[in-house]
């Protein structure tokens, strides 16, 4: 798929392409979206919006980088768009209580500590700065080797280094308190 020229693809076979991509990576795409913006139906929205941007931009796919890549790359800078955007700023949207299926064996009290650590967790991470939670999430919940996702971020590996160190950090003093 990636070995694809994208520059004379028809109309049809862009159709076909988005809809592998959308039923390969949509939901980890939402699952990022998620997590720069802490609200299901936004991300969701967001993540529509990443997708049609994906489809009228995919034209500009050179094969650099896998397409998985250039898809991420896409979302990140949706997202970050999006945080800095006057309706972000401005408008305060309704809370959601989006929380991770989990298949838990064990009992009930086992399965309400660990549900309690794992709300813990993910509100520590989501309380990063969107430096280090971008990091934290792309190593930790979609296992990206740091060369990737230097490419994803646009950043040198040893800046990923870096702000990986610095977040674990940030998470074992939160964790701490």
């Amino acid at each position: 798929m990636d070995e694809m020229i994208m520059e004379r693809v028809s109309a049809e076979e862009r159709e076909t392409l988005i809809d592998e991509l959308m039923d390969r990576y949509g939901t980890e795409i939402l699952r990022l979206v998620y997590s720069y913006v802490h609200n299901y139906q936004l991300a969701e929205d967001l993540t529509q919006d990443i997708f049609v941007k994906s489809y009228k931009s995919l034209h500009t796919y050179k094969g650099k980088s896998s397409l998985r890549t250039w898809l991420w790359k896409i979302a990140i800078n949706h997202c970050k768009d999006y945080l800095k955007s006057w309706y972000n700023n401005h408008v305060i949207p309704v809370e959601d209580s989006y929380i991770y299926d989990v298949n838990r064996e064990g009992s009930a009290e086992e399965e309400a500590i660990q549900q309690e650590e794992d709300e813990r967790l993910v509100h520590s991470v989501m309380g990063l700065p969107v430096l280090y939670r971008e990091v934290i999430y792309l190593h930790y919940y979609e296992d990206i080797p740091i060369r990737e996702m230097a490419r994803i971020l646009s950043v040198n590996p040893n800046t990923v280094k870096t702000r990986l160190r610095r977040a674990k950090s940030l998470l074992k003093e939160r964790w701490e308190e």
